[in-house]
């Protein structure tokens, strides 16, 4: 009789709550992983708004256990966080090290793999990576999302000196705005919410209103809106010859004018997935509040109103416990 497990289930653009999917069985070189805890990101809900024809378990944000792993026993029993991207290996991009780049790869809870909203899934074990003992479970479902914040600096040389502006305090823009504070750069981040200035301040950082925004005057600019008003407002902000970072994945189109783009030399980066390693050593250091971006925590059970409760307005991370 084939096993099955409870998880959530994006289809046709709609999430359900399933108590019949079958619990997936590892393939050599992967690892069997129990759900510990999972967080809905904004590209989840973008799915959910067709941003990508997926039908399958939404979700790639996670901490979890080992409970299989074919051939490596060693890592049973292990919590571990893990990259999103399941490679080739084969293709031109893999072999020139470019590998989130693979012509061929799937995106786990994206494109053509389940991914972790239920309460097991399956990842290469090349793609995990241990959670050291000091970070708590609610500090690590935020590997993945502070890794992506941390490839801005993979791509781009901020200098100290550097006026820098994040547009969107948001799950992703507060993350960003906490790894930016690092460097020492003359940062600010536009809030449209009372709360985002107050936990802005509790960091140090300064908030200011859109309204009262300086056209033209920063070096860089990262977008973390999803939304193209958002990316108007981005591009407002940004001197000549700056560089905007583009860090936000949504469903449709956004308008550009080019003909400004080239006059005013603008670069243009786009940015998405980073390095673990770097991630989980500023969490066990305690160099980065994950506390404070916890808006509520949910079961799968009620994965639906988890997902409702995420899309609504000012809403911070929502967290699901697997079960």
């Amino acid at each position: 009789m084939m096993q099955t497990m409870k998880g959530l289930w994006l289809e046709d653009l709609r999430i359900t709550y399933r108590t019949d999917l079958p619990i997936p069985k590892p393939r050599a070189g992967e690892a069997l992983i129990r759900t510990r805890l999972a967080g809905i990101c904004a590209t989840d809900l973008e799915m959910t708004r067709g941003y990508y024809p997926f039908t399958g378990v939404p979700g790639h944000e996670f901490v979890g256990d080992v409970v299989e792993a074919p051939g490596f026993e060693g890592w049973i029993g292990q919590r571990v966080v893990g990259e999103i991207n399941l490679i080739c290996g084969q293709c031109e991009a893999c072999r020139a090290g470019r590998k989130t780049h693979c012509t061929n790869r799937r995106a786990l809870g994206i494109q053509g793999v389940d991914g972790v909203l239920a309460e097991y899934f399956t990842l290469p074990l090349a793609n995990l990576h241990p959670v050291p003992g000091e970070i708590t479970d609610e500090a690590a479902v935020f590997t993945e999302p502070l890794a992506a914040a941390l490839e801005i600096l993979q791509q781009v040389h901020i200098q100290p000196e550097m006026k820098v502006l994040v547009v969107g305090a948001g799950r992703l823009g507060l993350l960003i705005a906490q790894v930016l504070k690092l460097i020492g750069c003359d940062l600010a981040v536009v809030v449209r919410r009372e709360a985002q200035t107050q936990l802005l301040s509790r960091w140090g950082i300064p908030a200011v209103d859109e309204r009262t925004l300086a056209k033209g005057a920063a070096d860089l600019v990262v977008e973390a809106t999803g939304s193209p008003a958002g990316f108007a407002l981005a591009r407002e902000a940004l001197r000549p010859a700056g560089t905007l970072v583009l860090k936000s994945t949504f469903a449709g189109d956004v308008s550009l004018n080019l003909s400004a783009l080239v006059v005013d030399e603008i670069r243009l980066v786009g940015s998405r997935c980073g390095p673990f390693a770097p991630a989980l050593r500023l969490l066990a250091a305690g160099l980065i509040d994950t506390q404070s971006l916890v808006s509520e925590h949910f079961t799968l059970a009620q994965g639906v109103e988890a997902f409702e409760r995420a899309a609504k307005r000012g809403v911070l991370k929502v967290l699901v416990a697997g079960e």
